[in-house]
């Protein structure tokens, strides 16, 4: 059988729901011989839905490693089809928005834009290269969040734009047209 695995956790590919049902049982008692047992949580078997399998079943996604594995829409060159495909999950995406939270950007007015792009610029493309293999758009939410802590930013370190959001806005937006490349985040186009 081909299965991925990353420290405990695991991914077993099967032909069919009997083939899986079978491995599912000489695995579980594989791990009692030495002692362990699988954990009955996250251990089940998923059937993969796309456009070639169209059948339904009680588990239809998964997560592993960040990802959520789910069908999804996607664009070929015929046309639109139904694949079962990976994108970030949203636990990933829920502590991605936590840590740029935590990075407390608006209260940070003593810093410039260049020295606050150099200290996130290294945790958000690390985020890109990895949650944006697959699927980025639903990664991009997430990222939106830096620009608006970005404006909270602004306001807070210019008195001129304290109380005007909009002006705030087309400060940063300015900004963004004439170093579209200073944020990782303004390079994919998501630009205040």
């Amino acid at each position: 059988m081909s299965f991925e695995r990353y420290a405990d956790d695991a991914v077993i590919h099967c032909a069919s729901n009997r083939q899986a049902v079978e491995v599912l049982d000489h695995l579980k008692a594989r791990m009692a011989d030495v002692g362990l047992e699988l954990h009955p949580d996250k251990t089940k078997i998923v059937y993969c839905q796309d456009s070639n399998r169209s059948r339904s079943h009680e588990h239809e996604r998964f997560t592993f490693l960040g990802y959520t594995f789910r069908p999804r829409l996607a664009a070929g060159a015929h046309g639109h089809f139904v694949s079962f495909a990976p994108a970030v999950s949203d636990v990933a995406s829920k502590k991605i928005r936590a840590e740029i939270r935590g990075w407390r950007l608006h209260h940070r007015s003593e810093s410039s834009l260049s020295s606050l792009a150099e200290h996130i610029n290294p945790i958000v493309n690390g985020w890109i290269t990895y949650y944006g293999r697959f699927f980025r758009s639903r990664l991009y939410p997430s990222l939106r969040n830096i620009n608006e802590y970005l404006l909270r930013w602004a306001k807070q370190k210019y008195k001129r734009l304290r109380r005007r959001t909009t002006r705030a806005r087309a400060w940063l937006a300015d900004i963004a047209v004439r170093e579209p490349r200073l944020f990782a985040h303004w390079r994919l186009g998501l630009t205040p």
